[in-house]
């Protein structure tokens, strides 16, 4: 995919995920845009999850249609669209707790290396394996830990760091991949203030390369974020726009937004 500002690198054209009867997504399409923050919101059970493992390949569509930019993935397995160039954060954090966060970085870095499918249980010998081939691995690493505001914690134990820490280092993971696109799944669940802020930061620091989707709650953050919101209620989108439009939006606020917004 070419380097182009606000181009759209992945759309969803009216994606349905069913389970027996129950239309968990209904018809949903979105557009997601380099150097744009595309911010998913409803209450629970909206749908949100779901259309996250759609986008992702974590669940494959009942009904429409995904293009990584010119690519149909539709139905492809998590891992394919991965190497496509998405990535995506999940609910619950997943790294290596025992691993430092250089060497979890490191990892997902080397995921993208091998010449043959990768098998994780050779990590330890290839990442002391010297030569050209491995420094753009260790570029790819480094860039990712400075971007993700972790350079003086490179050697810091995962399982010792804050929550908000051991967030930031899953997105820094992510982000070894050089993925163009990135799905996260409420990055901001159950940080304080401060990490809160921390994570905003990072967000916007990262948004110019990379179009985004948020999953979040977190109001404030959503719009200190977001260029354009999607609001889901039932599995279905109500409304879509700009933040000031879904803001004003009568049936926004009676479903989600309540009128302290």
């Amino acid at each position: 995919m070419a380097d182009t500002p606000h181009e759209v690198l992945l759309s969803a054209r009216k994606i349905t995920k069913r389970f027996g009867g129950l239309a968990a997504v209904n018809g949903v399409s979105v557009d997601l845009w380099r150097g744009r923050i595309h911010a998913v919101i409803g209450p629970n059970g909206a749908g949100k999850s779901t259309l996250t493992n759609l986008l992702s390949g974590d669940l494959p569509p009942s009904d429409g249609a995904i293009h990584l930019g010119s690519t149909d993935v539709t139905g492809w397995a998590s891992e394919r669209i991965s190497r496509q160039g998405l990535g995506r954060s999940y609910q619950k954090t997943n790294i290596f707790l025992p691993f430092s966060v250089h060497e979890n970085v490191r990892l997902a870095a080397q995921s993208r290396d091998a010449q043959q499918p990768w098998n994780p249980l050779r990590w330890w010998r290839d990442t002391r394996r010297a030569g050209a081939h491995n420094r753009a691995s260790s570029e790819r690493v480094d860039r990712a830990i400075e971007l993700a505001g972790l350079e003086a914690r490179r050697d810091a134990i995962a399982g010792t760091m804050s929550h908000g820490e051991q967030r930031q280092l899953e997105i820094a993971m992510t982000l070894a991949t050089e993925p163009q696109v990135l799905l996260l799944d409420e990055p901001l669940a159950g940080m304080g203030v401060a990490e809160a802020e921390r994570m905003v930061q990072l967000l916007l620091r990262i948004k110019p390369g990379h179009a985004m989707m948020l999953v979040e709650h977190d109001m404030d953050a959503v719009f200190a974020l977001a260029d354009h919101l999607t609001v889901m209620v039932n599995g279905e989108a109500i409304a879509s726009g700009t933040p000031p439009e879904v803001r004003a939006d009568a049936k926004v606020q009676s479903a989600y937004l309540g009128e302290e917004h």
